[in-house]
C-alpha cells in the first residue's frame, strides 16, 4: 500500500482508515451596523408613540384609566343629549370612569312611559320633570333633581324672514349686531300671534323685498307637543300671551280646557321633536323650516362650531327672542346611586360646568341663579356677539301641571297622563 499524501481525506492507521473530521470556518457577519441601524428605525418610532401616549394620559388624567372599572350609565333625553355626545365631555367624563350611553327621546315621552331601565333622565323642562318625580314618590322609588344650567326658548329663522318681521313692526334688532347685521332680535309675541291668527303670510308682509318669495302662512313651527318640552314651554307662552294680561294662567280643569280650544289653530307642529333643530341648521332648512321653535344653546353652539370651521360667523341665520318668556329650567333626575354621581359631576365639577358654557348654556350656581357672565367672555373672546343677558324680559308663569298637561293633551290630541296604564 503506497504512502499517501498529508492532504489526503484518509490514511490507513492499522486496518482502519480515518476519515479527516471537515473544517467549519466561522465568518463574522460583514452587515451588522446595517442591521443595527434597521432595527432602530423600526423601534424608535414605536418606543417614541409608547412614550407620546403615556405623556397624553399623563397630561389628561388618564394614565391609570386602564386599572380602573368604567361603569356605563343609561340616560334618556331630548335635546340635552348634544352636552353628552360632545367629544370633550365624554372625555373629561372617561377621567370619572363614566360612559354614558344615550336614548333619544322628547321630554314629555319620557316622563310617560317606563324609565325603569335608566340610571338617569334629563328633560329639557320643569313640567316633565314633576310628571317623573311625582310619580317616583308616589311609588316610593329613587329620584334626586340636579339642575346644572339653563336655556331660553327661542325661535330660530333667517335674516330676510327677520327682517320682513322688523319692517312689519313685530321684532325689533337688538343692539348687539355682527359684522353681517344682527343675530338676535325680539319678536312681539301678541303682534307675531296676531298675525298667525289672521292667516297673513309672508308675501303679504312683503318678504319679496329681501329676494324671496313664500307665499305659506307665518307659522312658528315646534316639535311634537305630545313629546317634547320645548313645544310644551312654547304652548304655554303662547297661551299666555293669547289670553292678554289679566288672569295669567288657568287654575281649573275647564278653563285649561278653553285655553287650549283658544289656541289650537296658533300652533303648528310639522316636524318630528328629534329634527327640528337639525332641519334648521341643514341647506334645506329654509325651504323646509323657515321658523322653529328652539332652544339658545343649540344655537349659540352652532354659530361657536360655525366659527370654529370657517373663521366668520353664519349671518343667514338669526334668533327671535319672545318679548314674553318662560325661564326653561332642564332637570337631571338621577334614578339611583351612579345616576346620582353622575348629576352631581355635572352640577360641580369645573371642566364639565365650563364645557357646559362653552356649548351655549347658561350654567347655574348652587343657588341656582345663572353664575355670573362666563357665558358673556366667552362669546366675545371669540366675537359672536352676546344675546341680552339681563333678566329685564317679561316673565311669565307656567300653569300648574295639571293644567299644562290638560291644554298639552287638548291642543296636540295626545291621551292625557292620567289616561296612560301606570301611571299614578
Amino acid at each position: 500500500m503506497g504512502r499517501g499524501t498529508l492532504g489526503e481525506a484518509a490514511v490507513a492507521i492499522g486496518e482502519r482508515p480515518v476519515i479527516e473530521e471537515p473544517r467549519l470556518e466561522v465568518r463574522r457577519g460583514s452587515s451588522s451596523l446595517s442591521s443595527r441601524r434597521t432595527f432602530l428605525v423600526a423601534a424608535v418610532p414605536l418606543l417614541a408613540a409608547v412614550l407620546i401616549g403615556a405623556l397624553t394620559l399623563a397630561v389628561s388624567g388618564n394614565i391609570l384609566l386602564p386599572f380602573h372599572r368604567v361603569v356605563t350609565l343609561e340616560g334618556k333625553m331630548a335635546s340635552k343629549r348634544d352636552f353628552f355626545e360632545d367629544a370633550e365631555v365624554q372625555r373629561i367624563l372617561m377621567k370619572h370612569h363614566i360612559r354614558v350611553h344615550i336614548t333619544s327621546s322628547g321630554s314629555r315621552e319620557v316622563a310617560v312611559r317606563d324609565i325603569s331601565r335608566y340610571d338617569f333622565v334629563f328633560p329639557s323642562g320643569q313640567p316633565a320633570g314633576d310628571l317623573i318625580t311625582s310619580a317616583r314618590a308616589s311609588r316610593n322609588q329613587y329620584a334626586k333633581v340636579h339642575r346644572p344650567f339653563v336655556s331660553p326658548i327661542v325661535l330660530a329663522t333667517y335674516r330676510e324672514y327677520a327682517e320682513t318681521l322688523r319692517d312689519a313692526g313685530i321684532a325689533t334688532a337688538h343692539r348687539r349686531a355682527g359684522p353681517g347685521g344682527p343675530l338676535y332680535y325680539v319678536l312681539n309675541m301678541p303682534k307675531f300671534l296676531d298675525h298667525i291668527h289672521r292667516q297673513v303670510r309672508w308675501d303679504d308682509i312683503g318678504i319679496q323685498r329681501h329676494g324671496i318669495t313664500n307665499a305659506n302662512r307665518i307659522v312658528a313651527q315646534s316639535p311634537d307637543v305630545c313629546g317634547a318640552n320645548s313645544a310644551g314651554t312654547y304652548l304655554a307662552l303662547v297661551a299666555f300671551t293669547w289670553h292678554g294680561e289679566g288672569d295669567e294662567v288657568p287654575d281649573t280643569d275647564r278653563e285649561a280646557d278653553a285655553r287650549g280650544r283658544e289656541i289650537k289653530h296658533l300652533m303648528d307642529q310639522g316636524l318630528p321633536a328629534a329634527d327640528v333643530f337639525r332641519t334648521y341648521i341643514s341647506p334645506e332648512g329654509k325651504g323646509i323650516a323657515p321658523l322653529v321653535v328652539a332652544y339658545e344653546h343649540q344655537y349659540l353652539a352652532y354659530q361657536v362650531r360655525y366659527q370654529a370651521e370657517s373663521k366668520k360667523l353664519d349671518p343667514q341665520r338669526v334668533l327671535l327672542y319672545p318679548s314674553s318668556q318662560f325661564v326653561t329650567q332642564p332637570q337631571f333626575i338621577s334614578l339611583n346611586r351612579d345616576g346620582d354621581r353622575l348629576g352631581e359631576l355635572i352640577s360641580t365639577d369645573p371642566e364639565l360646568r365650563r364645557r357646559a358654557m362653552e356649548l351655549g348654556y347658561r350654567i347655574l350656581d348652587p343657588t341656582g341663579e345663572v353664575a355670573g357672565d362666563q357665558l358673556t367672555g366667552f362669546l366675545q373672546g371669540r366675537d359672536i356677539p352676546v344675546p341680552s343677558m339681563e333678566n329685564d324680559d317679561t316673565r311669565t308663569s307656567m300653569p300648574r301641571l295639571r293644567y299644562l298637561e290638560r291644554m298639552i293633551s287638548l291642543v296636540g290630541d295626545c291621551p292625557a297622563v292620567e289616561a296612560l296604564p301606570g301611571r299614578p
